[in-house]
Protein backbone atom coordinates (compact mmCIF):
# COMPACT_ATOMS: atom_id res chain seq x y z
CA UNK A 1 0.00 0.00 0.00
CA UNK A 2 2.33 2.73 -1.19
CA UNK A 3 0.33 5.14 -2.19
CA UNK A 4 0.55 8.02 0.03
CA UNK A 5 2.79 10.06 -2.15
CA UNK A 6 5.12 10.29 0.91
CA UNK A 7 7.00 7.51 2.32
CA UNK A 8 6.37 8.67 6.14
CA UNK A 9 2.53 8.30 5.48
CA UNK A 10 3.57 5.04 3.77
CA UNK A 11 4.55 3.87 7.34
CA UNK A 12 1.60 4.75 8.48
CA UNK A 13 -0.31 3.08 6.01
CA UNK A 14 1.57 0.31 7.13
CA UNK A 15 -1.56 -0.92 9.02
CA UNK A 16 -5.05 -0.17 7.10
CA UNK A 17 -8.42 -1.28 6.34
CA UNK A 18 -8.35 -1.94 2.64
CA UNK A 19 -11.74 -4.40 2.78
CA UNK A 20 -13.48 -5.12 6.12
CA UNK A 21 -10.52 -6.75 8.11
CA UNK A 22 -7.60 -4.68 9.60
CA UNK A 23 -4.24 -5.83 8.43
CA UNK A 24 -0.76 -5.07 9.41
CA UNK A 25 2.08 -5.21 7.36
CA UNK A 26 4.05 -4.96 10.39
CA UNK A 27 2.86 -7.56 12.68
CA UNK A 28 5.71 -9.30 12.93
CA UNK A 29 9.83 -9.38 12.19
CA UNK A 30 9.20 -10.70 8.59
CA UNK A 31 6.46 -8.61 7.96
CA UNK A 32 8.84 -5.68 8.98
CA UNK A 33 11.72 -6.90 6.83
CA UNK A 34 9.42 -7.33 3.92
CA UNK A 35 7.62 -4.12 4.41
CA UNK A 36 11.76 -2.20 4.36
CA UNK A 37 12.19 -3.88 1.38
CA UNK A 38 9.14 -2.76 -0.85
CA UNK A 39 9.94 0.86 0.98
CA UNK A 40 13.18 -0.11 -0.72
CA UNK A 41 14.82 2.30 2.69
CA UNK A 42 17.36 -0.57 3.78
CA UNK A 43 19.69 -2.87 0.64
CA UNK A 44 18.53 -6.40 0.62
CA UNK A 45 22.17 -7.96 1.11
CA UNK A 46 21.25 -6.32 4.64
CA UNK A 47 18.15 -7.62 5.32
CA UNK A 48 19.36 -10.86 4.30
CA UNK A 49 22.43 -10.67 6.74
CA UNK A 50 20.14 -9.32 9.56
CA UNK A 51 17.29 -12.08 8.75
CA UNK A 52 20.30 -14.68 9.12
CA UNK A 53 22.27 -13.51 11.87
CA UNK A 54 18.87 -12.42 14.13
CA UNK A 55 16.58 -14.57 16.35
CA UNK A 56 13.15 -14.63 15.19
CA UNK A 57 12.24 -13.05 18.35
CA UNK A 58 14.73 -10.27 18.14
CA UNK A 59 13.08 -9.18 15.04
CA UNK A 60 9.25 -9.36 16.29
CA UNK A 61 10.37 -7.30 18.89
CA UNK A 62 12.25 -4.75 16.71
CA UNK A 63 8.85 -5.06 14.89
CA UNK A 64 6.88 -4.06 17.55
CA UNK A 65 8.96 -0.76 18.24
CA UNK A 66 8.07 0.09 14.90
CA UNK A 67 4.05 -0.31 15.18
CA UNK A 68 4.82 1.59 18.78
CA UNK A 69 6.73 4.62 16.59
CA UNK A 70 3.91 4.26 14.13
CA UNK A 71 1.06 4.65 16.43
CA UNK A 72 2.87 7.52 18.31
CA UNK A 73 3.46 9.44 14.83
CA UNK A 74 -0.04 9.10 13.91
CA UNK A 75 -0.79 10.85 16.98
CA UNK A 76 1.69 13.44 15.97
CA UNK A 77 0.58 13.97 12.04
CA UNK A 78 -3.59 13.91 13.20
CA UNK A 79 -3.13 16.65 15.75
CA UNK A 80 -1.33 18.62 13.20
CA UNK A 81 -2.81 17.50 9.47
CA UNK A 82 -5.03 20.13 7.79
CA UNK A 83 -2.69 23.26 8.40
CA UNK A 84 1.05 23.95 8.38
CA UNK A 85 3.05 22.70 11.05
CA UNK A 86 3.42 25.22 13.87
CA UNK A 87 7.26 25.81 14.61
CA UNK A 88 6.39 24.88 18.68
CA UNK A 89 5.46 20.92 16.94
CA UNK A 90 9.02 20.71 17.49
CA UNK A 91 8.63 20.14 21.28
CA UNK A 92 6.70 17.09 20.50
CA UNK A 93 9.25 14.83 18.15
CA UNK A 94 11.44 14.15 21.31
CA UNK A 95 10.90 9.95 20.64
CA UNK A 96 12.10 11.00 16.66
CA UNK A 97 14.96 12.72 17.32
CA UNK A 98 15.90 9.91 20.10
CA UNK A 99 15.73 8.03 17.18
CA UNK A 100 17.65 9.42 14.95
CA UNK A 101 20.24 10.06 17.29
CA UNK A 102 21.06 6.40 17.32
CA UNK A 103 22.21 6.63 13.60
CA UNK A 104 25.65 5.35 12.68
CA UNK A 105 25.83 6.43 8.93
CA UNK A 106 28.73 7.88 7.73
CA UNK A 107 29.55 8.99 4.31
CA UNK A 108 32.04 6.81 1.74
CA UNK A 109 33.35 8.03 -1.44
CA UNK A 110 32.92 5.50 -3.80
CA UNK A 111 32.74 5.08 -7.52
CA UNK A 112 29.62 4.92 -10.22
CA UNK A 113 29.64 4.45 -14.38
CA UNK A 114 27.92 7.58 -15.50
CA UNK A 115 27.65 8.21 -19.35
CA UNK A 116 30.07 5.10 -20.22
CA UNK A 117 32.92 6.44 -17.61
CA UNK A 118 33.83 5.90 -13.85
CA UNK A 119 32.85 8.83 -11.39
CA UNK A 120 33.22 9.13 -8.08
CA UNK A 121 30.69 10.31 -5.83
CA UNK A 122 29.73 10.78 -1.59
CA UNK A 123 27.53 8.00 -0.93
CA UNK A 124 25.86 7.91 2.65
CA UNK A 125 26.27 4.14 4.35
CA UNK A 126 24.54 3.16 7.17
CA UNK A 127 26.04 0.11 9.68
CA UNK A 128 23.72 -2.60 10.07
CA UNK A 129 24.65 -3.99 13.51
CA UNK A 130 21.76 -4.93 15.03
CA UNK A 131 18.06 -5.38 14.23
CA UNK A 132 17.05 -2.10 15.98
CA UNK A 133 19.08 -0.59 13.46
CA UNK A 134 16.24 -1.41 10.89
CA UNK A 135 14.01 1.67 12.82
CA UNK A 136 16.74 4.29 11.95
CA UNK A 137 15.61 4.48 7.90
CA UNK A 138 12.15 4.65 9.37
CA UNK A 139 13.01 7.70 11.66
CA UNK A 140 14.86 9.43 8.62
CA UNK A 141 12.06 9.15 6.51
CA UNK A 142 9.96 10.78 8.78
CA UNK A 143 11.99 13.46 9.79
CA UNK A 144 12.19 14.23 5.65
CA UNK A 145 8.32 13.96 5.99
CA UNK A 146 8.18 16.10 9.17
CA UNK A 147 10.64 18.89 7.33
CA UNK A 148 9.94 18.85 3.74
CA UNK A 149 5.98 18.13 3.41
CA UNK A 150 3.43 20.72 3.99
CA UNK A 151 0.16 19.20 6.77
CA UNK A 152 -2.17 21.26 5.04
CA UNK A 153 -2.19 19.07 2.67
CA UNK A 154 -2.28 15.87 4.69
CA UNK A 155 -5.70 13.71 3.97
CA UNK A 156 -7.91 11.02 5.55
CA UNK A 157 -9.06 8.91 2.39
CA UNK A 158 -12.46 9.61 2.42
CA UNK A 159 -13.95 6.34 1.36
CA UNK A 160 -15.95 4.40 4.20
CA UNK A 161 -14.45 2.56 6.49
CA UNK A 162 -10.99 3.61 4.59
CA UNK A 163 -8.00 4.44 7.50
CA UNK A 164 -5.23 5.14 4.79
CA UNK A 165 -3.61 8.94 4.69
CA UNK A 166 -2.13 10.67 1.71
CA UNK A 167 -0.94 13.80 1.00
CA UNK A 168 -2.81 15.83 -1.42
CA UNK A 169 0.11 17.05 -4.33
CA UNK A 170 -2.78 17.60 -6.77
CA UNK A 171 -3.12 20.94 -8.22
CA UNK A 172 -6.01 21.85 -6.86
CA UNK A 173 -5.55 19.66 -3.91
CA UNK A 174 -8.67 18.59 -4.81
CA UNK A 175 -7.73 14.26 -4.03
CA UNK A 176 -10.37 12.75 -1.92
CA UNK A 177 -9.16 9.42 -2.02
CA UNK A 178 -6.26 7.36 -1.50
CA UNK A 179 -6.54 5.69 -4.79
CA UNK A 180 -9.56 6.71 -7.85
CA UNK A 181 -8.99 2.39 -8.28
CA UNK A 182 -9.94 0.97 -5.30
CA UNK A 183 -12.12 3.49 -2.55
CA UNK A 184 -12.90 6.03 -5.76
CA UNK A 185 -14.59 3.19 -7.77
CA UNK A 186 -16.45 2.00 -4.47
CA UNK A 187 -17.70 5.55 -3.97
CA UNK A 188 -18.78 5.90 -7.90
CA UNK A 189 -20.64 2.35 -7.36
CA UNK A 190 -22.04 3.39 -4.36
CA UNK A 191 -23.31 6.52 -6.20
CA UNK A 192 -24.34 4.93 -9.12
CA UNK A 193 -26.64 2.44 -6.92
CA UNK A 194 -27.91 5.53 -4.93
CA UNK A 195 -29.38 6.80 -8.23
CA UNK A 196 -30.63 4.26 -9.70
CA UNK A 197 -32.80 3.57 -6.45
CA UNK A 198 -33.55 7.43 -6.81
CA UNK A 199 -34.99 6.81 -10.22
CA UNK A 200 -37.49 3.59 -9.36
Amino acid sequence: MFLADSLGLDFLNSIATPADAPVDWLDSGDGLLKWLAQAKLVPADALDELKAQAMPAALDKVAGQARDLREWFRGFVHKHMGQPLPPKALNELGPLNKLLERDEAFGRISRYRHDGGDRLELQMVRRWRSPESLLLPIGEALAKFVCEENFADIKVCEGHRCTLVFADHTRRRARRWCSMAICGNRAKQAAHRRRLKKER
